[in-house]
């Protein structure tokens, strides 16, 4: 009987190797799988999807300008003290090109919010790269509050004379 538990229990030892061996087999071959499969959809959703972005995205369009006249105001400076001249050239940046028409009719309003908002400045006030900024937020904020429901973008300087 002995040799039969151990005929038995030998065939058995031999048949666990192989179920284990199969089972890791299995268990690569579907990770495998998976991994490929993640790999090609992942393919074919980012290329369809970057197809869309681009067939819906339009091309810019450029921006249009709006010059206002020139603007000449004095500094308010200490008493005692000699005056000094500001000279600037603007131009409105708009978005569209229909918005540049039915701003001209407004541009003494915007002329002269500027030229109010000029006279009161300093020459320290323009010291700078961060007193221009300041200058030019503070420029478009006026502007677009006096041109409502318009907008514009941006103020931009084409000439800025301290004397």
């Amino acid at each position: 009987m002995a040799d039969n538990e151990q005929a038995e229990g030998g065939a058995d030892g031999a048949a666990a190797v192989p179920k284990k061996g199969k089972l890791k087999l299995i268990i690569a071959a579907v990770g495998f799988l998976a991994v490929v499969g993640a790999g090609a959809g992942w393919f074919f959703l980012m290329r369809g999807h970057g197809e869309e972005v681009h067939a819906e995205a339009p091309p810019p369009k450029p921006p249009s300008f709006v010059e206002v006249p020139d603007l000449m105001v004095n500094l308010v400076g200490a008493p005692g003290e000699r005056v000094q001249y500001l000279k600037v050239k603007i131009v409105l940046e708009v978005k569209e090109e229909k918005q540049v028409e039915s701003i001209k009719p407004s541009l003494p309003r915007v002329t002269d919010l500027f030229q109010t908002y000029l006279r009161e400045l300093r020459p320290s006030d323009l010291n700078g790269s961060a007193g221009f900024f300041r200058l030019k937020e503070e420029l478009t904020k006026r502007v677009n509050s006096a041109l409502a429901p318009n907008q514009v973008s941006a103020v931009l300087f084409k000439e800025v004379l301290v004397q």
